[in-house]
């Protein structure tokens, strides 16, 4: 299937044990009118080696690396400008994709006319087992319900032509958030395919893993970037932590 140009958005750090298998993900598609744009934030392990090898031997792969050491917004952030697609496409360098990701979500923004989109997506081990785990998505997001139920990152596609493009917050954590935040006040809506489309993976190492420390940058977002009101902000974060609570009991 060749469509419209769209280039995968990759910050990579530290992540040589996981990201040849988010890369065969995409190498994968069904969908092959594709770029994947990798940054490098200056890993200390074979990370950078290994998506060299992948861009030698597929043109259509190209790295970038950080000249310093400055964080997954920054990578984010360089591939962005780099990207040549019409469609903008989000994967971590540990998440997976299932083959059909690309081709389904693309067609459900063309039939639809839909500029900004998410899927459902599972979650996978460090040992690569599927776990029994779905997490759904709203059919449809508009800023207020975005500022509660954050869709997954590497669910994320949004048409640049139409949309231009954005970037992630200078922030450590939620800087994700912050981008989808602001594209959603430029878009109106994002729309919600309830297919699981991919898979993020749970691993004690990922940025992710301290959920104490994202309910804390939670609070930065709201507080700092967005300068909601305190008790707007206080309701948001509670009911965060509920949310967190439900998805860590159906974990086990």
């Amino acid at each position: 299937m060749y469509g419209d140009l769209v280039s995968i958005i990759m910050p990579a750090y530290n992540c040589a044990d996981w990201i040849a298998k988010s890369i065969d993900s995409i190498i994968a598609q069904t969908y092959q009118n594709w770029e994947l744009v990798v940054t490098d934030d200056c890993s200390t392990d074979d990370t950078l080696s290994m998506i060299q090898r992948y861009s030698q031997s597929d043109s259509r792969i190209r790295w970038y690396k950080l000249p310093k050491n400055s964080g997954a917004a920054a990578a984010r952030n360089k591939s962005v400008d780099e990207a040549n697609g019409v469609y903008l496409a989000f994967l971590d360098s540990d998440d997976l994709w299932r083959p059909e990701k690309l081709e389904k979500q693309i067609r459900f923004m063309d039939d639809n006319n839909y500029d900004f989109t998410c899927t459902d997506y599972g979650k996978v081990d460090e040992q690569d087992n599927i776990k029994d785990i779905v997490i759904a998505c709203e059919k449809k997001y508009d800023y207020n319900l975005l500022l509660k139920r954050c869709p997954g990152n590497s669910t994320i596609i949004y048409n640049c032509r139409s949309l231009g493009k954005f970037h992630a917050a200078d922030i450590k954590r939620r800087n994700d958030f912050v981008m989808w935040l602001s594209v959603i006040k430029k878009a109106k809506y994002v729309y919600g395919l309830n297919e699981t489309l991919g898979y993020h993976r749970l691993r004690e190492g990922s940025i992710s893993f301290k959920k104490s420390d994202l309910l804390k940058y939670q609070w930065i977002v709201y507080r700092k970037i967005e300068h909601l009101g305190l008790l707007k902000s206080a309701y948001l974060v509670a009911y965060k932590i509920t949310e967190t609570i439900s998805q860590s009991i159906s974990m086990k």
